[in-house]
């Protein structure tokens, strides 16, 4: 394992993205120096800077120099001229998963994993737990609704840490409890198939000695933690913690939560849609199984600001109103769909980025029925996200599974964004929504749309 009580300057490559951002952070908090670079500005690393860290711009082999150890995403390869030069002078490098399994070493570690969800969950459970003063360190793969950098390190022994199973790394961290939301393929590779992927999660919900929080509603989660003593929660009967939903709008969900039938109290959850219901459940179930009282639990989980691209209000213009989220696998987008269908809007005007060639070849015809609850749809081209073409895949894969399935629905292919972008300044009108869905860069589209009605 990294020791990192001996390392006082700490090289981060790709420190821009979510993941390796949070980990800058918390080695700020251990009182390390740190470095780090990335291929372009961002406002993240605006934030970076005033917490101290040294960024740059660009990969340069002089950037190295001095570290103690470097550490770098998984978008950054063996090629890069900092892992080369590290090596070089002998400086070793890491994987971002090493260092934070060495982070989560030094707490008592709740993971919060799962195929959909983590990082909600994650935010929720560290929001609710600073909130009733247990002050737990965290690290969530997104910013936070407020701008903040998902990370930050404390005092206390607590730590809270999304798991990502994208690599299989999150079976490398050291955990006491866990949270598991869902199980569904993703992910997959000639050399890790379906049943290695169930079998990853079976492992990590075996480590979680102390503790083990489950989704009852979910097969896949059920079925990776059998075995293992678990709590449940969910909508159904067999649930140990219990949502029964009394109210619900554009901007919350309000529920009646029960703990082994007994009354919990009332939870408002401030961010619409059934599968945040779940989120925050299973949140509050974590929190009250640490020993959280129900109902400090409830009022900490009011005040939970979001987190960003999921579910994101983005403004309004000419009448319309702009929703961004995350979503970008079948369950995540139906359920993004039907909670935007319920929210009272004339219209709910759909744009979704396919996100990598390899999930779309696996995956495309999953999404044929996705899009139901959308009253026009439009799909774009892939979102490569590093990966090279695949001949034959694009996104009109998606779009053919879409319109086979609902040969009468309104739609369409546009592959640019830009050429998106004009589509929706044509065709929206005031008393929509639309919502936009993906994990690329999809997201810039409302920014663009909003401007350009703005100005009529």
């Amino acid at each position: 394992m990294v020791d990192l009580s001996s390392a006082t300057r700490v090289h981060l490559l790709g420190v821009g993205g979510a993941g390796m951002s949070a980990i800058a952070v918390v080695l700020r908090g251990l009182g390390c120096e740190v470095s780090g670079s990335d291929s372009a500005e961002t406002p993240v690393l605006d934030r970076l800077r005033e917490l101290g860290v040294d960024v740059h711009v660009g990969h340069e082999a002089s950037h190295v120099a001095g570290a103690d150890i470097v550490a770098r995403s998984t978008a950054v390869g063996d090629d890069n001229p900092e892992v080369a030069a590290a090596r070089q002078a002998g400086i070793p490098v890491y994987r971002r998963a090493e260092i934070l399994a060495a982070i989560t070493g030094m707490r008592s570690t709740v993971a919060v994993a799962g195929t959909h969800g983590k990082t909600t969950t994650a935010a929720m459970l560290s929001h609710v737990l600073t909130e009733t003063g247990a002050d737990p360190g965290f690290v969530v793969g997104a910013v936070l609704a407020n701008g903040s950098i998902g990370a930050r390190w404390s005092q206390s022994p607590l730590f809270v840490v999304e798991a990502d199973e994208s690599d299989g790394t999150f079976g490398e961290l050291i955990v006491t409890r866990a949270v598991l939301t869902s199980v569904e393929p993703d992910h997959l590779r000639q050399d890790r198939p379906v049943a290695e992927l169930e079998a990853e999660f079976a492992r990590f919900c075996a480590r979680a000695a102390d503790g083990l929080v489950v989704c009852a509603d979910d097969p896949g989660a059920m079925k990776a933690s059998e075995g293992c003593p678990r709590v449940l929660y969910g909508f159904g009967p067999e649930a140990d913690y219990r949502w029964r939903t009394l109210g619900s709008s554009r901007e919350a969900m309000v529920g009646e939560v029960t703990r082994h039938g007994d009354p919990l109290g009332q939870l408002t959850v401030p961010i619409p849609g059934d599968h945040n219901a779940l989120n925050a459940l299973g949140a509050v179930a974590m929190a009250c199984e640490l020993g959280v009282g129900g109902s400090d639990a409830a009022a900490a989980m009011a005040g939970f600001e979001g987190v960003t691209r999921r579910f994101e209000r983005r403004g309004q213009a000419a009448g319309v109103d702009f929703i961004d989220d995350y979503a970008h696998l079948p369950t995540e987008v139906s359920c993004a769909l039907k909670t935007a269908s319920e929210g009272g809007w004339d219209r709910v005007v759909c744009v979704f980025q396919p996100h990598r060639y390899t999930r779309t070849s696996q995956l495309w015809t999953t999404f044929a029925h996705c899009f139901e609850a959308a009253d026009e749809v439009i799909v774009t081209d892939i979102y490569p996200a590093g990966e090279p073409p695949i001949p034959g895949v694009s996104g009109e894969l998606i779009w053919q599974a879409a319109k086979e399935a609902q040969p009468d629905g309104d739609i369409s292919y546009v592959a640019r964004l830009e050429d998106a972008a004009d589509y929706l300044v044509d065709s929206l009108r005031p008393g929509d929504l639309c919502l936009t869905l993906g994990a690329g860069d999809l997201t810039q589209v409302p920014d663009w749309v909003i401007q350009r009605l703005s100005e009529r």
